[in-house]
């Protein structure tokens, strides 16, 4: 890997590098399952929507708690990247350095909530 690619992933921490069919794609993941790895790939954007890619991976970063995948956290701000999402194989695919969420542990990470009701006694 570069240096300038080295410098990017310390830069910009939500993005993950992805090796598939001998190819390394760099991205946001969307969601990643047993079956299946989907990922907005960087290269596939036009040059005025690397900024705001950025910028909103930045939001998502910062002011999501990283479980929730970056299209559900941001809905319609994210809808203009819909065209460079690229969905893998997954068992041919190898998330070499970054982050990745899933939908399926939004489910399981799910905390139990304990209602404490404080009673006073009559005498």
């Amino acid at each position: 890997m570069k240096k300038l690619e080295e410098n990017a992933f310390d830069n910009y921490p939500f993005l993950s590098l992805v090796a598939y069919g001998g190819e390394e794609y760099v991205g946001i993941v969307q969601n990643l399952d047993d079956s299946v790895l989907s990922l907005y790939v960087f290269a596939r954007l036009k040059d005025e929507q690397k900024a705001r890619f950025l910028e909103l991976g930045e939001v998502w970063w910062w002011e999501s708690n990283r479980t929730i995948p970056i299209n559900l956290f941001l809905k319609k701000d994210f809808q203009e990247f819909q065209t460079c999402l690229v969905t893998f194989n997954r068992k041919d695919c190898e998330i070499r350095t970054g982050p990745s969420t899933s939908i399926c542990d939004l489910a399981k990470k799910r905390s139990k909530r304990r209602n404490i009701q404080l009673v006073k006694k009559v005498k």
